[in-house]
């Protein structure tokens, strides 16, 4: 994950290294590691549980190089916060009740809005759940074939969330389209008095997600929120359409009003899919700018150039970054990685770092990417 093929992936506590310099290393040749007490510095903070690996080596190769790695990580020890597992199981709760009631309501006053809107709160049920389902299997254990743990099956959930919503906005429009052709008599005043009770409960859904969860950050608890807002809307668009059925008769504004919801829906829906899918395709978190994150290293003293610059989020609220940093030849590569780590932790907010220091006698080939 991340496409750096220097980046080192933890795996039951391990460091593999991966240099792509085209030596070997094995019983033939005759080099020396010179590694001192201030070659390896290791440090940990218990608070986060991340730990920095700072390595310098120094091998008798005729190309001679050196560089250092450093490792800031957050894997396994990344938290949705305590909240959000109870925020959404009180919804879960919720939802459930009110699609009960509003599925047998329409089915006795005739309305697609209620129907629709109990069909919504079906999918928000099971988005719900799915959710539940994605943050136990997140907090799962790396494991030596899966590196980054479980952490994008929060990712998988909110894109799998998104994309039901769009299946069920189609169902609406469809049947809005064959109710305007010969709209129904409506039980309008029953209609109206389900759909406050689910606009009720709807709200409460949301209050509870926006007090409990982490609906800003964390994308599964997002859509899962993005899910009962548009329950809401269908509550209020159902009690729209019956207040205009009651006073002028006018039963074609049941189709129309459900209409009027899906498209709502449908753009709540591609605002989760697309960001799902952005992280996905390892695309730079929205909150970064890489260009600001390069000009920022290349301000510390004594770093010539930057490159291979990777920046990139495992799950909502733990992004990753890698690169490469050229150094003056002359400088202290540990003091240099010290000030990087810093840097990217206090400005940008990302723990998990992977920094190759390199001086100008590193030889390695053209990366991909």
């Amino acid at each position: 994950m991340g496409n750096d093929k220097y980046k080192t992936k933890l795996s039951n506590g391990t460091h593999p290294r991966d240099h792509d310099h085209e030596h070997k290393h094995d019983q033939d040749h005759d080099h020396d590691h010179d590694h001192n007490e201030h070659d390896h510095e290791h440090k940990h903070d218990h608070n986060d549980h991340g730990h920095n690996h700072s390595h310098d080596h120094h091998h008798g190769h005729s190309h001679g190089h050196g560089h250092g790695h450093d490792h800031a990580h957050g894997i396994g020890h990344h938290h949705h916060g305590p909240n959000n597992e109870k925020g959404l199981t009180i919804a879960l709760l919720i939802t459930a009740s009110i699609m009960i009631l509003e599925f047998f309501g329409g089915l006795l006053t005739n309305s697609l809005a209620l129907l629709s809107d109990s069909g919504h709160m079906l999918s928000d049920a099971a988005a719900l759940a799915l959710s539940l389902v994605a943050m136990w299997f997140a907090v799962k254990p790396a494991a030596p074939n899966k590196t980054y743990g479980f952490y994008r099956f929060e990712i998988l959930a909110a894109l799998f969330n998104g994309a039901t919503l769009f299946v069920i906005a189609g169902f609406i429009i469809w049947e809005a389209y064959e109710r305007l052709l010969n709209p129904p008599t409506v039980s309008s005043g029953s209609m109206m008095v389900i759909a406050a009770i689910g606009l009720l409960a709807n709200l409460g859904s949301a209050w509870v997600l926006m007090r409990k969860g982490d609906v800003k950050d964390n994308i599964n608890v997002r859509s899962a929120y993005l899910h009962v807002l548009g329950d809401a809307l269908g509550s209020v668009g159902a009690i729209i359409a019956g207040l205009l059925m009651l006073a002028f008769s006018w039963y074609i504004a049941d189709p129309i009003i459900s209409v009027v919801v899906a498209l709502l829906i449908l753009k709540s829906a591609w605002g989760v899919i697309k960001h799902a899918i952005h992280i996905l395709m390892e695309g730079t978190p929205v909150t970064i700018d890489c260009e600001d994150v390069k000009r920022s290293l290349l301000h510390i003293h004594g770093v010539r150039d930057v490159h291979d610059l990777h920046v990139w989020t495992i799950t909502s609220g733990l992004d990753s970054l890698s690169c490469h940093v050229l150094i003056e030849d002359d400088a202290d590569s540990q003091d240099v990685l010290q000030q990087a780590i810093h840097l990217i932790e206090r400005k940008y907010k990302i723990m998990h770092t992977t920094i190759q220091v390199e001086t100008s006698s590193l030889q390695h080939g053209e990366l991909k990417v």
